[in-house]
């Protein structure tokens, strides 16, 4: 099967492109490497550099594509507070653009990488799909925006799509630009004897489970997607791990120590995160398989030989 992968030379991207390159996918990426790294792209996968909202890139990049999985979008949560249209311009209006290629050419599937945050704040947890949606970022409206779309494709044009809303994923490959993700902050603090910034009292529990589980998830999505038409799927490890907790582990397996600076505490950053993953379970036959601490050790081993370059 030959697939399309947006957003493939980014973190999650770069990690489902070799993986399904290694279940003998044939793999085409999309990327306008504003937020990408050209270096993550397996060679073994066809390049396309620009947007996914650029037709004249499209039309050679769906060529032979039966299925496409989505990860193009920017996710800043702080920046799409400070330039919404540019999050609704990227992550909803050229995401219909790649739909509307997609239907042109009579490709029908889309697993879709979608976000906790179309929760908000939460009511209670462990958080269930079928939790009310609503989002306190416009980069979360985006996410909550393009899933009813795809629901709306389904019913009207029947594009099957699954939506995979992720909790807080980690592992090799994370290079944003600024990186605002909690785990590749305070590894790279602790290599580079820096202070770790922790915004509150660090007792806010995430759900952190690792990349490649993540990219398992997108596979068995793929496989079942033909038997669901339209699904919303959590994806998350189902515990949580306290940002402290989370500090120590790193400490512990670097042998290293620094300084933790607590910072006011930000504004709508929920104070407890779990995912309910008993649906994706039950559905897909998913559940994360890398204990945390392999996780953390196999990500600081990213960042140590990242270093030595």
């Amino acid at each position: 099967m030959k697939i399309l992968v947006t957003g493939g030379a980014g973190f999650i991207g770069s990690n489902a492109v070799n993986f399904f390159l290694e279940k003998g996918f044939e793999v085409n990426v999309v990327d306008d490497l504003s937020r990408g790294f050209k270096e993550l792209v397996n060679q073994k996968a066809e390049f396309f550099e620009g947007s996914f909202g650029d037709k004249k890139v499209l039309d050679k990049a769906l060529k032979g594509v039966e299925a496409v999985i989505h990860f193009g979008a920017f996710a800043l949560v702080e920046e799409s507070v400070e330039n919404p249209q540019k999050y609704f311009k990227n992550n909803v209006i050229n995401s219909v653009v790649l739909l509307e290629e997609m239907r042109k050419k009579g490709i029908n599937k889309m697993v879709f990488s979608s976000s906790c945050s179309v929760y908000g704040e939460p009511e209670k947890v462990p958080i269930t799909e079928s939790h009310l949606l609503n989002p306190v970022s416009p980069y979360g409206e985006t996410k909550k925006a393009f899933e009813k779309i795809l629901e709306l494709y389904f019913h009207s044009f029947k594009m099957n799509s699954i939506c995979l809303r992720y909790f807080n994923p980690f592992g090799p490959n994370e290079l944003h630009k600024p990186e605002t993700h909690a785990i590749p902050n305070f590894i790279k603090a602790v290599l580079r004897k820096e202070k770790i910034s922790v915004f509150g009292d660090g007792n806010q529990i995430r759900d952190f489970f690792f990349v490649e589980d993540l990219i398992k998830a997108h596979f068995l999505a793929l496989e079942k997607i033909d038997e669901f038409g339209f699904e919303v799927f959590n994806v998350g490890s189902g515990s949580g791990h306290s940002v402290n907790e989370t500090i120590n582990a790193v400490f512990e397996l670097t042998g290293k120590k620094t300084e933790i600076q607590f910072l006011p505490e930000r504004k709508g950053d929920p104070k407890k995160l779990i995912a309910d993953t008993k649906k994706i379970q039950e559905n897909l036959g998913w559940k994360p398989e890398t204990e945390f601490k392999q996780g953390l050790k196999k990500t600081i081993g990213f960042f140590e030989n990242l270093s030595k370059d």
